[in-house]
């Protein structure tokens, strides 16, 4: 977790809220809100990097711990339970629509076993194949498809997945207020910190500020905020 408030500050200080503006607290919330997701998208992409480069075994090894980390506490498991409660999309219900909280599915289970995640083509012609390669209660296959999860097993019939492991969408940030004199001052209880690890609070500082420049059309902050973002990412990555 990372303190809303703490970055609220941080931004306003850099900014210099007396000579260059102020950003209100909605401005803020929406920017906040933008840093979180892009930062959070970025997790994946950077994994996948990583995992293809050569070299340093140990060096790479770190970096993806510590992706693997940031990610740890963005990762759900739906049982039989949770997943028959999501809404039915076609197939009498058994088709299942993909909820909004889930970001990326990483593995689909049917009691207990992997399923193979196939393409829709693929997933389509299965019944169309050899029968030795239809899918079975050991050998299920899923398909996601414009948000519908579809399985099929034993007779190629059509099942509802029985565990869904996924990664969540990150609970948006906001920084709640209550307003004195026409002044508005930090609401701790109504607040929301951003999910992010630690670690990520120097990034959500520099991208915030950046958009901040944007908005107010100030190209000494926005560039001040995408210096600073592209020296915290060069460190991140070297």
């Amino acid at each position: 977790m990372v303190n809303i408030d703490t970055v609220y500050q941080k931004v306003l200080n850099f900014a210099n809220k007396e000579q260059r503006g102020y950003i209100t607290p909605q401005e803020f919330n929406l920017f906040a809100n933008q840093a979180q997701k892009e930062i959070f998208e970025q997790y994946f992409y950077d994994i996948n990097q990583f995992r293809r480069a050569a070299g340093n075994d140990t060096v790479y090894a770190d970096v993806d711990d510590i992706l693997e980390e940031k990610l740890q506490q963005f990762e759900v498991v739906d049982g039989p339970a949770d997943v028959a409660g999501w809404v039915g999309a076609g197939g009498g219900g058994i088709n299942k629509r993909v909820p909004d909280y889930v970001y990326r599915i990483s593995r689909i289970e049917l009691n207990q076993v992997e399923c193979e995640i196939m393409n829709t083509a693929d997933f389509n012609d299965i019944l169309q194949g050899s029968p030795l390669l239809s899918p079975t209660n050991t050998r299920p296959v899923a398909n996601i498809r414009n948000n519908i999860m579809r399985c099929r097993a034993d007779g190629g019939n059509l099942v509802t997945p029985t565990g869904v492991f996924y990664f969540r969408v990150p609970a948006d940030p906001a920084w709640g207020y209550f307003v004195i004199s026409g002044k508005a001052l930090y609401n701790n209880d109504e607040s929301v910190d951003f999910e992010l690890h630690p670690s990520e609070e120097v990034e959500l500082v520099y991208k915030i500020l950046k958009y901040a420049g944007i908005s107010m059309q100030r190209d000494d902050i926005m560039r001040s905020g995408q210096g600073l973002e592209q020296l915290q990412t060069q460190q991140e990555k070297q």
